[in-house]
């Protein structure tokens, strides 16, 4: 689309960390032998502590939660799927491919009346949460009508930690989706995690098959997660950054609509324009063909990605 664009692309269209996690040295064996089903299990203990699930066995470990998609979506027979919506496109496509009649809403009340509902919590992309009662009692309801409760929580690691769900999991009913790759900044890892009550894990698990996860992944995902001074460290530089992104978006006259610190969305009747000029200064934010009027920016890693992005940012605002 750019092809005069200055090099390299400062490609902020993701929700990815910047600052990603130093990885250890990973001993070459680990590459040479198949993952042992005690490795996982360690991983599954290490992250059922991080993410504050009862024990090891509500946690199902996966190739990244796209690849989880479509076994959750196949728990609860074929029927009546709702979305809490706009959202992440990828839930309505799988759920439509595993057969249930997906129907996208902004009404939380619509959630109600379906077999599965799915929600995005903190929201992508604006960055909106559903309080944990008013999930819990969602799930309760379901379960009552034997229906499933989808909360992927991709973005919650920089989310408010009383609104995660991952605690009530063993209340049935309900599937937490936890990504490792956003947060940690190793989306290349392909590591993901579903969190439910052990009976609906062991299902999971049946599906999935063996070896779903490889040894480099699974030695990433137990450092990372096992380090909480990293995590604690990083959700207040995070936090830092995605101020000082909104100072900039803001001078550049742009309307912050909503995000988390890892991601902002604004929405301007420009967005085409401002979309069109940055891409022109080598710089990809992410834009939404069923939104035209909403961009949303990731956060620049460097200081020189910083000094681009303000440039362009400020020239489409102020320049000739």
């Amino acid at each position: 689309m750019f092809p005069a664009a200055p090099e390299p692309f400062v490609d902020l269209s993701t929700g990815i960390n910047p600052f990603a996690y130093p990885m250890p040295p990973l001993a070459s064996e680990i590459f040479a032998r198949l993952p042992e089903s005690a490795q996982i299990a360690r991983l599954a203990a290490i992250a059922a502590k991080a993410y504050g699930a009862p024990s090891a066995d509500h946690v199902v470990v996966a190739a990244g939660t796209q690849s989880l998609l479509g076994p959750v979506f196949s728990l609860v027979p074929a029927g009546a799927a709702a979305i809490l919506s706009p959202t992440y496109a990828e839930h309505a496509r799988v759920a439509t491919l595993v057969g249930h009649q997906v129907a996208e809403t902004a009404e939380f009340d619509e959630l109600k009346r379906s077999r599965l509902a799915i929600v995005v919590n903190p929201n992508n992309p604006d960055g909106s949460l559903v309080s944990r009662q008013t999930l819990l009692s969602l799930a309760d309801q379901l379960r009552t009508d034997r229906g499933l409760l989808v909360v992927d929580e991709a973005f919650m690691d920089v989310g408010p930690q009383d609104t995660s769900l991952v605690p009530q999991v063993g209340r049935g009913a309900i599937v937490v989706l936890r990504s490792f790759g956003k947060f940690f900044g190793l989306a290349g890892v392909r590591l993901g995690f579903a969190l439910a009550a052990p009976e609906m894990a062991d299902r999971l698990r049946s599906l999935l098959g063996p070896w779903v996860v490889s040894g480099p992944a699974i030695a990433a995902g137990a450092s990372a997660l096992a380090n909480r001074d990293w995590i604690d460290t990083t959700r207040v530089h995070l936090a830092t950054a995605a101020m000082r992104l909104d100072a900039l978006l803001h001078a550049a006259r742009l309307q912050v609509m909503g995000g988390t610190s890892l991601f902002r969305t604004v929405r301007t009747p420009d967005a085409a324009l401002v979309f069109f000029r940055l891409g022109q200064a080598g710089i990809l934010v992410r834009r939404f063909s069923d939104r035209p009027d909403l961009l949303r920016f990731g956060l620049p890693g460097e200081e020189r990605a910083w000094e681009r992005l303000r440039a362009a940012l400020l020239y489409d605002n102020h320049g000739p």
